[in-house]
């Protein structure tokens, strides 16, 4: 297969590379990212130097722009596509929403019309379980249940799977659509809660939790998520949208606590903030059609993917530094002004 991943160099396409790489030999993955400030190509240098370099392929662009994906597929004699391109942290989304816009709805549908024209014979889109709102204190998201987004960043997340969903009505185009829980594990930019707490904790600094911290996530190891849509990209139904999630469910605060017990940190570092606008209460994930029709089940508990998660974080404090530009800095004293 010859496959284009976009949003490769970011966190979970990262680690689906690695993963695809390693699982299938006679597969050629075609990397297009904007390299945006979550984008970090040194995460995949170690495949451009090593064995798999003919088989891996680094394309510096923009998903927005038409011609040179349209070229890219045809060139590359593109068998299918698997989209992780884009905008991602809820916070950023609230402070400027044009960017998710832009890239999360406008780039979508400028993939799915590129892979409409040149015929791609598969193609998964990768969202999220935001896109389903909030839930009460009991139930789970299923694919069946309506869209309603409440930040913008998830709005255009969901703007983009009606999108899908358009193109695979519409014009027939080969789309699934996977919805995931919150991911953790290794590469995960530091704004996101699990880096970013480890690395106050390591450095003895407040560790900012929203609101009373009761806000409840389903968790999911990240190569259980790229699990997931290998899964999709091989065996799902065209024009379906499926969940996956972790089996996970914690408050946040329980994770933020875990990681203080495992670094042997004091709970005295917690500060609690002003919560966030918007805020959903409880996310959780039925995935039994995943389970039924693409044999999908998360194999790493929380307690073992933490521990792995921050074993990794442990060995590459170098690469949380290099990743931190001036910029993140600058957004992050920013947020910590406003929640005071």
């Amino acid at each position: 297969m010859r496959l284009l991943v976009t949003g490769g160099c970011g966190f979970i396409g990262t680690n689906f590379i690695y993963l695809m790489l390693e699982r299938h030999p006679d597969w050629a993955i075609y990397n297009l990212d904007k390299l945006t400030y979550a984008g970090n190509r040194k995460n995949l240098l170690p495949v451009e130097q090593g064995p798999d370099k003919d088989r891996y392929h680094f394309l510096h662009g923009d998903i927005c722009d038409r011609d040179y994906v349209e070229q890219i597929l045809r060139d590359h004699h593109i068998d299918a596509v698997v989209n992780f391109a884009a905008e991602s942290h809820v916070d950023r989304s609230i402070n400027d929403p044009s960017p998710f816009v832009t890239t999360n709805v406008q780039g979508a549908q400028n993939l799915f019309e590129c892979a409409r024209q040149t015929g791609i014979g598969r193609f998964v889109h990768v969202s999220t379980d935001e896109v389903y709102g909030t839930l009460g204190p009991e139930g789970k998201f299923m694919e069946s249940t309506p869209l309603a987004p409440n930040s913008p960043y998830s709005a255009s997340k969901a703007g983009a799977d009606l999108m899908a969903r358009a193109y695979f009505e519409t014009y027939g185009l080969p789309v699934v659509i996977t919805r995931c829980s919150n991911n953790y594990g290794p590469y995960q930019f530091p704004e996101k809660l699990i880096p970013l707490m480890f690395q106050n904790a390591k450095a003895n600094k407040s560790l900012p939790v929203y609101g009373d911290g009761m806000n409840i996530r389903d968790w999911i190891y990240v190569d259980d998520h790229c699990t997931g849509v290998e899964l999709a990209l091989l065996k799902g139904r065209e024009g379906q949208a499926y969940n996956f999630g972790g089996n996970a469910e914690k408050p946040n605060i329980e994770v933020v606590k875990t990681i203080l017990a495992a670094l042997d940190k004091p709970e005295s570092l917690i500060t609690y903030v002003k919560d966030r606008p918007g805020h959903d209460k409880r996310y959780a994930m039925d995935f039994s059609l995943a389970h039924s029709e693409l044999s999908f089940s998360p194999s790493l508990d929380f307690t073992e993917g933490i521990r792995k998660t921050l074993e990794w974080y442990e060995a590459n404090t170098e690469w949380l530094e290099d990743v931190q530009s001036g910029a993140y800095r600058e957004f992050m004293q920013e947020w910590y002004k406003e929640r005071k």
